[in-house]
């Protein structure tokens, strides 16, 4: 028994087959300008990571070495999260909270990259090689730094509870009562 019902239309109609489309970069998690400036992270962290591994000589190695790990550190990870944030593949993660992820991870690349920049100035070997490499792990800070701001800029800072939700926790007043029949 067929019927015409409005009632019965949206449901038993069928849906639009979901888009085919696997890069998605103006989405909830990843607006234009910071998949620009993820882009940019990457790049720089690869430069600073290449860079540091053309070094031949070193006279104390172990600021080598964390500038070395920080560097391949945020450019893999900053890749993987790219490429996550950028297509759909983010929603078979099973991660339901990415903008705090994606914050968190931000900071303490910047904060990362910061600290091994400045423990690498301090003691190298005072080569151009050495301070373009150092060159390019301060540009990489500031371009997490950017990203970082940018992020607490336009959608505030997510580790926050209720960040954009009114804080309105008082109990409500009943209107009607469930066995008033609407009489008084």
């Amino acid at each position: 028994m067929a019927t015409t019902d409005t009632v019965y239309n949206t449901t038993t109609t069928t849906q639009e087959p979901k888009s085919r489309k696997w890069f998605n970069v103006p989405s909830e998690n990843l607006e234009k300008v910071r998949f620009v400036i993820k882009v940019i992270e990457v790049l720089l962290s690869f430069v600073a990571f290449v860079m540091e591994e053309v070094v031949s000589n070193c006279s104390n190695c172990g600021p080598l070495y964390f500038f070395e790990f920080v560097s391949c550190t945020a450019f893999l990870f900053t890749l993987l999260l790219l490429i996550l944030l950028a297509t759909t593949l983010h929603q078979k993660v099973g991660i339901n909270c990415w903008p705090t992820l994606d914050f968190g991870y931000t900071a303490a690349m910047a904060f990362l990259f910061l600290i091994a920049s400045i423990v690498f100035v301090r003691d190298n070997g005072q080569t151009s090689l050495e301070q373009a490499t150092v060159a390019f792990g301060f540009l990489a800070t500031v371009a997490f730094l950017a990203d970082s701001v940018y992020f607490v800029k336009n959608r505030g800072i997510p580790c926050r509870n209720g960040n954009n939700q009114p804080a309105d926790h008082a109990p409500r007043q009943e209107i009607e009562k469930l066995n008033s029949n609407g009489t008084d």
